[in-house]
């Protein structure tokens, strides 16, 4: 059962291969949805401060019945934090806001601002200053792994570069007709474990008549395919829900794609657009 399997990141920290991605979720209905999940069998829940949900995330996961250590809790440094004095400000905002002990992992959300997605400035120097404050943050202990959201291969070997503790994870956009395989791989021969959020393409591959047809053939729904995909390839899906039943069916994963129906699924055309969604900078848009 793939709630019961964990990866190990490259520190020897063991992570579950299968998490609850909680963006959009209130900071009220995300208590519920901690309970429901880990109720359930889940173990790795992920927010980020940017969600406004931290608080109630920490108490879902304060008063679900099991010890701290059974759930891995990811939260992410905010986009626009990019000093050193503003990353340690903001690790013990959320570690305070979350009402935790530690957090098992904290990663950096974006490589720049929201605002400036899609500019030409890197914030090297902010990311690298970001960076030593998460170092630090785990070295005294407050956080067992530490990592990175969005980050492409520039800004990964920007902080490879500075670095006394390596980015254990990178967290993107990953998903059935938009699978970044090179910087994947980049990911995979630097020991960094791929986190892959939206893996049923902020709900688009539900109107994908190739993906549909591919579930049929196997018996399952779209969101288990999309997830099943991702596991296929090594990385880690973070499905957000908050509805029980498709907790439960996004954890029902337990079946093995063909060799060729992969490659059919790697070269699926790629989406043009999110709908709704294409608003958010990583989905292609501009914050407006």
């Amino acid at each position: 059962m793939i709630l019961q399997e964990n990866y190990t990141l490259s520190n020897g920290v063991e992570i579950p291969k299968l998490g609850l991605g909680t963006w959009f979720i209130s900071d009220d209905d995300v208590v519920k949805a901690v309970k429901d999940a880990v109720g359930m069998g889940y173990r790795h829940i992920d927010t980020a401060q940017a969600y406004q949900n931290e608080r109630g995330v920490g108490e879902g996961i304060r008063t679900c019945g099991l010890k701290r250590e059974e759930i891995f809790v990811t939260t992410k440094l905010a986009a626009e934090v990019k000093s050193y004095d503003d990353a340690v400000a903001s690790i013990d905002g959320s570690l305070k806001t979350l009402g935790l002990d530690y957090i098992d992992m904290m990663i950096i959300h974006s490589p720049k601002p929201w605002m400036e997605f899609h500019e030409d400035d890197h914030y090297e120097e902010g990311n690298r200053e970001a960076w030593k404050a998460l170092e630090d943050a785990y070295k005294a202990g407050k956080i067992r792994a530490i990592g990175v959201s969005n980050f492409q291969k520039a800004d990964i070997e920007n902080i490879l570069q500075s670095c006394t503790v390596k980015p254990m994870v990178n967290q993107i956009l990953t998903h059935i007709s938009n699978t970044p395989f090179e910087l994947i791989d980049f990911c995979k021969e630097n020991d960094i474990l791929v986190e892959a959020y939206s893996p049923v393409a902020h709900g688009e591959l539900m109107k994908n008549s190739e993906v549909k047809n591919m579930a049929e053939k196997y018996g399952v729904s779209i969101p288990q395919l999309s997830i099943r995909y991702c596991l296929e390839l090594g990385l880690l899906p973070l499905p957000k829900t908050a509805n029980p039943d498709h907790m439960q069916n996004n954890a029902d994963v337990d079946f093995a794609i063909s060799a060729e129906d992969m490659e059919v699924l790697k070269n699926m055309e790629q989406i043009k657009d999110y709908g709704d969604a294409s608003m958010f900078p990583v989905y292609g848009g501009k914050l407006k």
